[in-house]
């Protein structure tokens, strides 16, 4: 028998094997290969704020008692807080280096996302069976966003796999003795999954409604004494221990959310949709969207708290993508049981399989070369990477950045391994010249390096900081990755460019060996 055989042959009759191992090796390569961040905030919101809290530094002064703070900023502490313990733990063991830092925490989040795959064939071979469960588990394990974006440091994805675990307790409580303590169990998964993105209380609200309208009263009182007590004791907990009363950096999340509703990305009700169609790729996603909406009477529990969340995120004003993730594994295994039990009863379909082979085809080949080319990118490499380069340097006390045109994007400190006193941004040529006189000035602490980001302007920039930095000197140009240059091209916005180091001879005389 010869290896594809062998592999049909392990397809057909253990799926869940295959499922599992292709997902292992697509995280572990994410893992290795994919360093770097995807947004803002799964490394300025999560690993910058740790990272600094383990080194005894606050960077974005959240923590009462540090000089900048004036009160609780509406930041939830918990998932920045594991990582804290995480690095502290880390360097106790004398692993400091940050790339081996974040290996370990792509690998632990990588880990934590078999449980979404697992958990997700096994939730929909329980509704609809295995032929149901086996695309399902595929498109968890294999679709092209998934080992990338779980490995991320992202919220909306850390909190899917309690999402799921605490959906499987639902969905198997029948087949368990003690119900209440299922159902209690439920709400626990659920409660960590709130506490990490307080939005997913959407998911445990719409489950307790459906269990209120069905008076299963013994089910819904567990399911929300499990719930309501793992947020107090998280949320509650730790407000209290850092403001002395609870849930007070809650309600100042509550508070800014509304207030600034307009002030970040705005787009129209059905942007959502449009995300969805695209994400999936067509024409699956279409496939799938019929599926959910299709069998939404008999999958009721995945479909209707999946449809409260999509509802009320299309309403808000700002509207992220990485919003909508916390809905899709739950969406893909509503959809993909819908469509399975369509297809093989469609007339249209079974006159058609030609076209059906073929829609799939295109698929599975656009899903793979996605999949390849994103599992294997090291996104911000340029921002990363340099920083790398100035932790050779030993008590760098001031940087500053200078973009040629808007404003340079951040840089993330945690990989310079040490935590400057003073960061500057600094726009556009003509702004310079004031701002590096502010830098000049003798009771300011003068920049050891300026890093100049952009790709035309770059020499004006310098010659402007060169009057009153004189002793600057060139030390090495830092490149983008393919993909951040490809991003770049489709979309100016993202400034994934080229940085060019500039020493400050005047501090650091000679350049490190």
């Amino acid at each position: 028998m010869g290896m594809v055989d062998r592999i049909r042959l392990l397809w057909n009759e253990r799926p869940l094997v295959v499922i599992m191992g292709l997902a292992i090796v697509f995280r572990l390569l994410a893992a290795i290969f994919a360093k770097g961040w995807g947004m803002f905030d799964d490394h300025f919101i999560v690993i910058e704020s740790a990272g600094s809290w383990a080194e005894g530094h606050d960077y974005n002064d959240w923590l009462p008692g540090s000089p900048g703070n004036h009160g609780p900023t509406g930041h939830n502490m918990f998932y920045p807080g594991l990582h804290f313990l995480l690095f502290t733990l880390l360097n106790w063991v004398g692993i400091t280096s940050p790339q081996d830092k974040m290996l370990i925490v792509r690998m632990l989040h990588a880990t934590l996302s078999l449980v979404t795959v697992y958990l997700g064939y096994r939730i929909a071979e329980t509704l609809d069976g295995k032929k149901s469960a086996r695309l399902a588990g595929l498109l968890l394990a294999v679709f092209w966003f998934m080992p990338w974006m779980s490995v991320r440091n992202l919220v909306e994805m850390t909190c899917i796999p309690f999402l799921m675990a605490g959906y499987w307790m639902v969905i198997r409580e029948k087949s368990r003795n003690n119900i209440f303590l299922s159902w209690f169990i439920a709400g626990i998964f659920f409660g960590i999954a709130v506490n990490l993105r307080p939005q997913t209380g959407i998911f445990p609200f719409g489950i307790g409604l459906i269990y209120l309208f069905q008076q299963r009263w013994k089910e819904l009182i567990a399911f929300a004494i499990g719930a309501i007590f793992c947020f107090t004791a998280v949320q509650g907990g730790i407000d209290f221990y850092m403001w002395g009363a609870p849930f007070v950096e809650l309600m100042q999340y509550v508070v800014v959310n509304i207030a600034d509703r307009d002030l970040y990305i705005t787009l129209p009700w059905y942007n959502y949709f449009l995300t969805i169609l695209g994400l999936l790729l067509p024409p699956v996603s279409v496939f799938l969207f019929y599926g959910f909406i299709r069998k939404w009477k008999q999958q009721f529990i995945l479909f209707f708290p999946c449809l409260l969340y999509f509802i009320i995120h299309s309403a808000f004003p700002n509207k992220q993508e990485r919003f909508i993730l916390p809905m899709i594994p739950f969406f893909i295994l509503s959809g993909t049981i819908g469509w399975t039990g369509f297809i093989a009863r469609s007339k249209f379909w079974l006159r058609n399989t030609r076209l059906a082979a073929w829609s799939w085809g295109f698929f599975w080949v656009l899903n793979t070369i996605l999949l390849i080319a994103f599992t294997f990118t090291y996104s911000k490499k340029a921002r990363v990477e340099a920083m790398g380069y100035l932790s050779k340097y030993e008590n760098i006390r001031a940087i500053a950045v200078i973009d040629e045109e808007n404003g340079p994007e951040m840089m993330p400190k945690f990989y310079m391994n040490q935590w400057p006193v003073s960061y500057n941004e600094f726009a556009g040529a003509t702004s310079v010249e004031a701002t590096l006189q502010i830098a000049s000035n003798p009771l300011a602490t003068p920049p050891g390096f300026i890093l100049f980001t952009g790709d035309k302007k770059i020499q004006p920039m310098v010659t402007n900081a060169r009057r009153y930095l004189p002793w600057l000197v060139y030390e090495t140009t830092i490149e983008p990755g393919a993909m951040d240059l490809f991003i770049h091209w489709l979309n100016p916005i993202n400034k994934n460019r080229r940085i060019f180091i500039y020493r400050n001879t005047a501090i650091f005389p000679a350049k490190h060996s």
